[in-house]
This record gives C-alpha cells, sequence and structure tokens, in this order.
C-alpha cells in the first residue's frame, strides 16, 4: 500500500462539524445530553442527513433507524466499505463519544468529493441507533440487528423508563425506516472513536490501533419482594427488594474489587425499585449489572462468582431474584487485514501510533461478527468519558481521520 500523502482531510471543516454537532442537545454542564430516539437526536439526524445529501450521497434508513449514506463506487455492484459511530449520547455525556467517528466518515466523504477522488467500491457511512442504551438497554442494539444478534421485532419492542416503546419512539421522529436490517454483504467496516481511557493522552500518541476488546459479560437481574409498612413490620418478615438489590450491588462491586489488580472491572450502572417511597418497602428492583476483563476465562470467572453471589443476597434479604436478559461482547479480535491498512496507513504518513485494546462497547463488536473490522482510538484528555467534562483537541483528532481516509481509499480500491 502506498499512499498519497498530498491528501488530507480539511481539519477546520472537520472540527467545525463536530462543534456544530457539540450544539445540539446540552446538557447541564457544557456536555451533551442528546438521548437515543429523543427530540435532540432528531435534530442532529436530520442535520447529519442534510450534511450527507450535500456530499453528494444518497441516504437509507433501515426499520431500526440506522441511517446509510452511500457514495457510489466505480463498480458500484462491488460489496461496499461503511465507516461509522454514533450521534447519541449518555444522559450526562460529552461532545466526542461516538459523535467524531461519525463525523470524521463525513469529512473522508468530503474530502474525497472535494478532490474527485473516486473509488472502486462503494463507501458507505453509518449511525448507528441507540449505541449508549442509556434511554433502551442494552447498548449497541440496532447495530446487533444489523448483524443478527437481536431480533428485530424485539428491538423495535423495547421500552424506556417512561415506557415508550422504541418502534413508537422511531415513528414519532420520523427515522422508522422501510430498508430491511442487515442481510446484505460487507466488505469492511472501519470505527474511529476517541478512546475513554487515558493511554494516549498519557502518552501523547495521537493513534491507537484496537486489535481487541475486553470481554464484557452483562445483565438484568429482577428482584421480587413484597411492600410492608417500614414502621410496624418485624424485620424477620420483611420482604425488601430494594434490601436484596442492594446486596448484590456490593457483591458485584466486590468482585470488581477482587480482579482490579489484573485491570478487571465489575460494574452496577443501574439500580431501579418500586415503589420507592418513603414509608414502603419496595416489592420490585432491577440491578443492571456486567463484569470486564481483558481475559476470557477470567472474565468467565468473574462471571460466575457474580451469579454465585444472588442466591445468598435473595435468602438475606427474604426475595427471589431472577435473570432477567444477558448480553456479552468484546470477545471478538479485529481483522489483521484491516489492522494492518490502518498500521500501512499511520507509518507512511508519520503517525504515532500503539495497539491498544479496548475497555467499552462499541457497535465495531457486533459488526465484526459478519464483516472484516477494525478501529481507531484518538486521545481524549485524561481519559474522561460518559461525562460531561469529556474533551478532545482537533490537533490530537486530525491524524487519526486522516489515518481512517487512508485505510478506508486502500480497502475500497482493493
Amino acid at each position: 500500500m502506498t499512499i498519497d500523502r498530498a491528501v488530507g482531510i480539511d481539519a477546520a471543516r472537520f472540527w467545525s462539524t463536530v462543534m456544530r454537532s457539540g450544539d445540539i442537545g446540552p446538557g447541564k454542564a457544557g456536555g451533551l445530553c442528546r438521548l437515543a430516539l429523543s427530540d435532540a437526536d432528531k435534530e442532529m439526524r436530520d442535520l447529519f442527513v442534510t450534511w450527507c445529501t450535500e456530499a453528494g450521497c444518497t441516504v437509507t434508513v433501515d426499520k431500526v433507524g440506522n441511517v446509510f449514506a452511500r457514495r457510489p463506487g466505480t463498480e458500484d455492484h462491488l460489496s461496499p466499505v461503511l465507516m461509522g459511530s454514533h450521534l447519541d449520547t449518555q444522559v450526562a455525556g460529552g461532545k466526542y463519544d461516538g459523535i467524531v467517528g461519525v463525523l470524521a466518515g463525513l469529512e473522508v466523504l468530503r474530502t474525497l468529493d472535494e478532490r474527485r477522488i473516486r473509488t472502486k467500491r462503494p463507501l458507505e457511512l453509518v449511525c448507528w441507533t441507540n449505541e449508549e442504551g442509556a434511554r433502551f438497554t442494552p447498548p449497541m442494539v440496532a447495530s446487533g440487528a444489523f448483524a443478527s444478534v437481536f431480533d428485530v421485532d424485539w428491538v423495535l419492542g423495547l421500552r424506556d423508563d417512561d415506557g415508550r416503546i422504541f418502534g413508537s419512539e422511531l415513528q414519532r421522529i420520523g427515522y422508522a425506516g422501510k430498508t430491511d436490517v442487515g442481510g446484505r454483504p460487507i466488505d469492511a467496516y472501519f470505527e474511529l472513536h476517541i478512546e475513554q481511557g487515558p493511554i494516549l493522552d498519557r502518552e501523547a500518541v495521537p493513534v491507537g490501533i484496537v486489535v481487541g476488546g475486553y470481554a464484557v459479560r452483562g445483565m438484568h437481574v429482577d428482584v421480587y419482594g413484597e411492600t410492608a409498612h417500614a414502621g410496624p413490620t418485624p424485620m424477620d418478615r420483611r420482604r425488601n427488594a430494594l434490601v436484596g438489590a442492594a446486596m448484590l450491588t456490593v457483591a458485584v462491586n466486590d468482585v470488581g474489587w477482587k480482579y482490579h489488580a489484573t485491570e478487571g472491572k465489575a460494574t452496577v450502572p443501574r439500580l431501579v425499585a418500586w415503589p420507592n417511597k418513603a414509608g414502603i418497602l419496595s416489592e420490585y428492583a432491577q440491578v443492571t449489572c456486567d463484569v470486564r476483563h481483558a481475559e476470557r476465562e477470567i472474565v468467565e470467572q468473574m462471571w460466575a462468582e457474580v451469579k454465585a453471589a444472588m442466591p445468598d443476597c435473595a435468602k438475606r434479604a427474604n426475595v427471589e431474584m431472577r435473570i432477567a436478559g444477558q448480553w456479552q461482547f468484546g470477545n471478538e479480535r479485529f481483522d489483521p487485514g484491516c489492522i494492518r491498512l490502518i498500521r500501512d496507513a499511520a507509518e507512511q504518513l508519520g503517525v504515532r501510533h500503539r495497539d491498544i485494546l479496548s475497555q467499552a462497547g462499541h457497535d465495531a463488536y457486533y459488526i465484526s461478527r459478519i464483516a472484516p473490522t477494525a478501529m481507531i482510538f484518538t486521545p481524549c484528555r485524561d481519559g474522561i468519558s460518559h461525562n460531561e467534562a469529556e474533551h478532545a483537541e482537533v490537533d490530537y483528532t486530525v491524524p487519526g481521520v486522516n489515518v481512517l481516509l487512508h485505510a478506508v481509499l486502500a480497502r475500497a480500491n482493493r
């Protein structure tokens, strides 16, 4: 692979696009609150579609709301090379998580169009729906549906905390597409993303070549008890679901600390209860938890320990516990050929780089099950993410976007 170093993105145009996105769905502390299928998500999607159309792309939307912008190839019958990420955020999210990846892909398309560079294969830029899982859990359901990990009807039937249905919300914002979900050949998929960790920033390395991810196991646990008065009900007759859920929460955290020395992590990010009011014991609670480790064998051990803690927690709180849903990702290892293209582009452009593992979830995991896939990480300050203080710098991000440009060009012209 030999690249033309004179071909590069317009850094100012790219960053102004990122900053424009940062105006849509502002959070309370300078970041973003752009939950999937919200009004802010619609506004961002509408702007994204406009940008893609202005770049000469044909835009289609599938039945779970994934948005695809296609740039034709000179041999347009060939399977496309995809780029993408997501535009939805956490409830207290930053302006860069996922967003930089989608808009990096847009800048690649704009650059090729501006320089009148044609590719043999068509290129497609995709914005995946509900990657975060902040509103409709679990995360990455739309890319998962594209890869046949999740059933489309199941995804469309998901409900948020207010009982609103995924499919109905898609219709409300005008993104209930007609195109079938997945089921078509993809030549390759490239995703650029901020690292969401401190390594690249600490080492002042602008490009991380993601060779794989931490193995992740997650689940919802339903806890069933009984309402009762907080005053006169004797302790030995209580069946407080909230107490059982809290005990399990501590047990999960303890597993994380047990494996902390080897970078293991165990998390309860969410606990809900009903009726969750003063003066009354809760009859229902739900715990969402996951465990993560770089080694699959160890994550399975951690997962077994979490599940083994459930009976004791249930017994001590005099409640019942049932697993309501499970998911896993991160076992995947990315495609050596696509990784090689990223490495070659970085080396020929003179961009410092290092191999790295992803500790977060990404749509690329599911897409890697159906197509050759690779990821590029760019730095974020202090590794802060899923926080409104999340921050990235243009000078540290642009090298990764140029690497993406040339890796995609090489793949699309093979």
